[in-house]
C-alpha cells in the first residue's frame, strides 16, 4: 500500500492534469486532440508535439476508442502499464457516470408521459450527427476507385442484410483482403530491428473473447437467469474489437444488435428473450453524449442500463457497469500490446493496405446506417413535430458542417424544442 501511495504522489500533478481534462474535453475525437495538443503538450510538456501526432496515427489504424488510447499512451510513457491503467480509469469515469445516470433519468421520464417529449428532437439530432460524420468520413477515406467501390458494396450489403451478425466481420475481412491486391500505395520501407514481443495482452484479449462468446452462447442456450448481463458483455467487447472510426461507428454496430436484428423472424423464434431496445431510446443516448465531456464510447454505460432496465434498479446499474467495461477493455488491452512493437510493424506493407479497405468498409457501414434511420422517417402526413425533426436533422448537419457551434450547445437547442414544442 506504501509503495502504491508512493508512486500515485509521484504522479498526481499528472493525474490532477487527466481528471480536469476528462471534464472539459468536449467534441469527440477531433476536439479531443486539439484539446491533448493544448493541454498534455503546450501547457504541461508531458510529450512532444511529434509524439502525441504519432500516436494519433498509430490509433487510427486499430479498433476501438481512437482519442482514449491516445490518452492511455501517455500515461504509458510516462510511468509504464500502471500509470495507463489509472489514466484510463480517470478519463472513463465522469463520461460513463453521467451517461449511465442518463438511462435511469430517461426510464424515469418513459414512465411519466407527461415529461416524454423533452428529448423528442434529440433523436432527430442524432441522425444528424451520423449523417456529418458520414461524410467526413467519405472524404478521409475514399480517395480512389477501389475504395468508392468497396464502399459501395459494404453501403448495400450492409444495408440490405442490416439483421445478419456476421456481415460487419465479415465485411472487414473482405475489405482488407481487397485493398492487398494492389501494388500502390506502399510506404517507405526501413529496416527496423525486431523487438521482442510481449503476448501477454494479445492473448489476455484473444482468451476474453472467445470465453465471452462461449459464455454467452451458453446462457442462452440454456436460458440462464442473469443471460442478458453475458449477452450484454459479448456484444460490447466485440463492439470494442471491431469498431474502428470512433463513437460514430458504434451506433450502426448498436442499431443492428438491438433494434434491427430482435425484430427478425428466425431470431424472434430462437431466442424470444434477446435484448431489445427502442430505436428512439437508442438515438437518445447517441445525442445526447455529444453534450458531456469525454468518450463518446461512454453511450455505452447508457446503452448497458438501457438493456437491463426491465431487470429491476440493480441490475440496470450492473448493465451500465458492463457496458463501460467491456467497450473499453479491448482498447486498451490492443494499445498496449501493438504500442511497443509499432515501429516494427510499420514495415509490414499489407498492414497499410489492409487498412485502406477496411476504412472503406467503415464508411459504407455509416452510409448504410443512416439510410437505415432516414427509411423509417416518415413522409406522409406530416405534423408539426415531423417537420421540426426533419428540420432538426437537416440543421444539425449544416450546423456541424458549416459553422463552429459547439456540439453541447446543439443539444440544449434541441432539448429547449421538445419543451416548448
Amino acid at each position: 500500500i506504501q509503495t502504491a501511495s508512493l508512486y500515485i504522489g509521484r504522479h498526481i500533478s499528472y493525474l490532477k492534469t487527466v481528471f480536469l481534462y476528462s471534464l472539459t474535453a468536449f467534441g469527440g475525437p477531433q476536439g479531443h486532440l486539439g484539446m491533448l495538443l493544448k493541454t498534455f503538450v503546450q501547457q504541461k510538456r508531458y510529450l512532444s508535439e511529434n509524439e502525441l501526432i504519432e500516436y494519433n496515427s498509430f490509433c487510427q489504424l486499430l479498433p476501438g476508442a481512437s482519442s482514449t488510447q491516445i490518452i492511455t499512451l501517455i500515461g504509458y510513457k510516462r510511468g509504464g502499464v500502471s500509470l495507463a491503467v489509472l489514466t484510463l480509469l480517470i478519463w472513463i469515469t465522469p463520461a460513463c457516470i453521467l451517461m449511465g445516470g442518463l438511462s435511469f433519468l430517461l426510464t424515469y421520464f418513459n414512465e411519466n408521459p407527461s415529461l416524454q417529449g423533452i428529448f423528442k428532437y434529440i433523436q432527430p439530432m442524432a441522425i444528424g450527427f451520423l449523417l456529418f460524420a458520414s461524410i467526413k468520413a467519405f472524404q478521409l477515406s475514399i480517395h480512389n476507385t477501389i475504395t468508392q467501390i468497396i464502399m459501395l458494396c459494404a453501403m448495400l450489403v450492409t444495408y440490405v442484410f442490416f439483421k445478419v451478425p456476421w456481415i460487419f466481420p465479415l465485411l472487414i475481412v473482405l475489405g482488407g483482403v481487397a485493398t492487398n491486391f494492389s501494388d500502390k500505395r506502399i510506404p517507405k520501407k526501413e529496416h527496423v530491428k525486431p523487438r521482442q514481443i510481449r503476448w501477454t495482452n494479445i492473448w489476455l484479449f484473444a482468451v476474453i473473447f472467445v470465453v465471452a462468446g462461449f459464455l454467452s452462447e451458453t446462457a442462452r442456450k440454456q436460458e440462464w437467469p442473469e443471460r442478458k448481463a453475458f449477452n450484454l458483455f459479448e456484444n460490447f467487447y466485440r463492439f470494442g474489437s471491431f469498431v474502428f472510426g470512433g463513437g460514430d461507428v458504434l451506433l450502426p454496430l448498436m442499431l443492428d444488435q438491438y433494434v434491427a436484428r430482435p425484430t427478425a423472424p428466425k431470431v424472434a423464434a430462437q431466442n424470444p428473450n434477446v435484448i431489445r431496445i427502442d430505436k428512439s431510446d437508442l438515438l437518445t443516448g447517441y445525442g445526447m453524449v455529444r453534450a458531456i465531456p469525454g468518450p463518446v464510447f461512454s453511450v455505452a454505460s447508457f446503452t448497458g442500463g438501457m438493456a437491463l432496465q426491465s431487470e429491476g434498479k440493480k441490475m440496470q446499474l450492473i448493465g451500465c457497469m458492463i457496458g463501460s467495461i467491456a467497450i473499453f477493455l479491448p482498447s486498451a488491452l490492443l494499445v498496449l500490446f501493438f504500442f511497443p512493437v509499432w515501429q516494427y510493424l510499420q514495415k509490414f506493407v499489407v498492414v497499410y493496405r489492409a487498412l485502406e479497405g477496411i476504412h472503406a468498409v467503415v464508411v459504407g457501414l455509416m452510409w448504410a446506417a443512416t439510410l437505415y434511420l432516414l427509411h423509417g422517417f416518415p413522409l406522409k402526413g406530416f405534423n408539426q413535430v415531423n417537420i421540426i425533426s426533419l428540420a432538426v436533422i437537416i440543421g444539425t448537419f449544416f450546423f456541424l458542417r458549416y459553422t463552429r457551434l459547439p456540439a453541447p450547445v446543439l443539444v440544449l437547442i434541441c432539448l429547449f424544442f421538445g419543451w416548448i414544442f
